[in-house]
């Protein structure tokens, strides 16, 4: 066992690897709960004596059991803690900050996937992953406080946790041989777009010098979205929506409720945009907490001084209709109703279909215009942003698509994370990855991990960068013996009347 000082107390690790020391479950900030809940995230009370930190801490209420995480039980309150990974003898290494994703509903820092070790040995980064609230307690908003007593339930309260976990990590993590000046905060998914967000955020400023962001989604949600869900979800919980009858509405119960307006809109096929994937908790662009959406907050300027590493996979959308998450559109008349209401041009579809092959059924269509609207497109828009607003920005896409015994491998959404992290090979992430990896999986692995390491430790990954004008090349991550599949088409410049706006009822 190895022991760490923190400003809070001492706590114990545990050898995972012969020269990488992983302390797990550390808290950075008080259980959110009681007093605390819906409320920006408060101190952690110190203690005395050795805290045990050899296994994780308990996860976000959520619903979610995932293959090899830890579930979330009524009564686990200690959720607000991360975990980190130091290489032994390690002094001044670049930092490593992982924000998972998860809908902003559902996953945690334990997953097998964002395990740290093999990017502390064979990258030399000392990894940080993070725990945050999640669902209605880290995403859902609160109305104002009626009884006068001025207690402030802002919105965007996990990412407020994160960035509490980042100051965190400026105060301590020079005591596992980590460079508080050199942290990189990373992400996928909702965890890209966290990431985004905090670039552009006044409590996150100064903390983090470099950002990864792959399958960044946008846009995050207006506030008149928000207090839509909010209104949907205390009536589904059978509460008023008031500070007071939420904070009284057990945590068991807002997640069942959440869990129940989801599936009403999955059903209604009046419900709009929240029809074909009934993503209920977003960002919002309060104004306060988040100046807008990332997007136009780094258009404007915002995070220039970041440097940027964006990477988007090539179907994305293809896991959520493989796992069953979202509503299958089979025919033409349900696709051009799904164009309306998105608000994307009438003729988007039409366009779509003639660069696809002659025949592809219409779920192609739809599946490769949902993927690039929800993952692809904002991804690539955020690069470009950041570039032409002056910051230093790299772009990449996975592309890793090859034939396999159970039919075609695909570079779905979540299936870099695993190469990136130089965990491919663990059994619970072969559905991710498509089955057991080749020996050109491995050797595609070691190239995404060392990129992301060069680029925490110096800001350079290994190619050029964008230029002013928000161009420039981009890295193709995909296997390197010849088997990487038919071309995909250039669907991006089908994109160019479209904008991004924060959703709206």
């Amino acid at each position: 066992m190895v022991v760490f000082r923190t400003n809070d107390g001492s706590v114990r690790g545990r050898p995972v690897a012969d020269d990488v020391v992983a302390v797990l479950g550390i808290p950075y900030a008080a259980p959110p709960f009681g007093a605390a809940r819906f409320r920006e995230p408060q101190p952690v009370e110190p203690w005395t004596g050795v805290r045990d930190c050899t296994r994780f801490g308990p996860v976000a209420p959520q619903s979610a059991e995932l293959p090899g995480s830890p579930s979330w039980s009524p009564g686990d309150e200690d959720v607000l803690t991360l975990n980190v990974w130091a290489p032994a003898g390690a002094v001044s290494r670049p930092v490593l900050v992982w924000i998972h994703g998860g809908a902003y509903t559902f996953g945690s820092s334990a997953q097998p996937d964002f395990d740290g070790t093999a990017l502390a040995r064979d990258g030399g980064l000392v990894v940080v992953t993070v725990n945050y609230r999640l669902g209605f307690e880290g995403f859902g908003h609160v109305p104002a406080d009626e009884d006068g007593t001025g207690v402030r339930h802002p919105d965007n309260r996990g990412l407020l946790d994160q960035a509490a976990a980042l100051r965190w990590v400026r105060a301590n993590i020079g005591a596992f041989g980590g460079d508080p000046d050199n942290v990189t905060a990373a992400g996928q998914s909702a965890g890209a777009t966290s990431v985004a967000a905090l670039m552009v955020m006044d409590q996150a400023r100064g903390l983090f010098r470099r950002a990864i962001a792959h399958s960044a989604v946008g846009p995050c949600w207006s506030a008149a979205q928000a207090r839509e869900i909010t209104a949907r979800v205390a009536a589904a919980a059978g509460v008023p929506a008031t500070a007071a009858a939420l904070a009284a509405t057990p945590p068991e119960a807002l997640v069942a409720a959440s869990d129940a307006v989801a599936d009403g809109y999955r059903h209604d096929p009046a419900s709009g945009h929240l029809h074909y994937d009934p993503v209920l908790y977003a960002p919002v662009a309060d104004g306060v907490v988040l100046p807008a959406d990332p997007l136009a907050a780094v258009a404007a300027g915002a995070g220039r001084e970041v440097d940027l590493l964006v990477c988007h996979t090539t179907q994305e959308y293809r896991l959520m209709d493989a796992v069953g998450s979202s509503k299958k559109v089979t025919t033409w008349e349900g696709l051009k109703r799904f164009t309306a209401d998105f608000g994307l041009p009438d003729d988007l579809p039409d366009r779509y279909r003639a660069l696809l092959p002659d025949g592809a059924p219409v779920l192609d269509v739809y599946l490769s215009v949902f993927g690039d609207l929800l993952f692809a497109e904002y991804s690539s828009r955020l690069g470009e942003a950041h570039a032409r607003a002056g910051g230093r920005t790299f772009v990449s896409r996975f592309d890793r698509r090859r034939g396999g015994p159970q039919g075609e491998v695909l570079a779905w959404h979540c299936a870099d994370v695993p190469l990136a992290f130089g965990n491919h090979g663990l059994a619970a992430v072969e559905f991710l990855i498509g089955g057991p990896p080749s020996a050109a999986d491995d050797r595609l692995s070691r190239r995404m991990l060392s990129a992301w390491a060069e680029f925490a430790a110096t800001g350079d990954p290994g190619w050029r960068p964008l230029d002013g004008a928000g161009t420039g090349p981009a890295r193709i991550w995909a296997p390197d013996d010849g088997d990487a599949g038919t071309p995909l088409p250039d669907t991006r410049p089908l994109w160019g009347d479209f904008e991004y706006r924060p959703l709206e009822p």
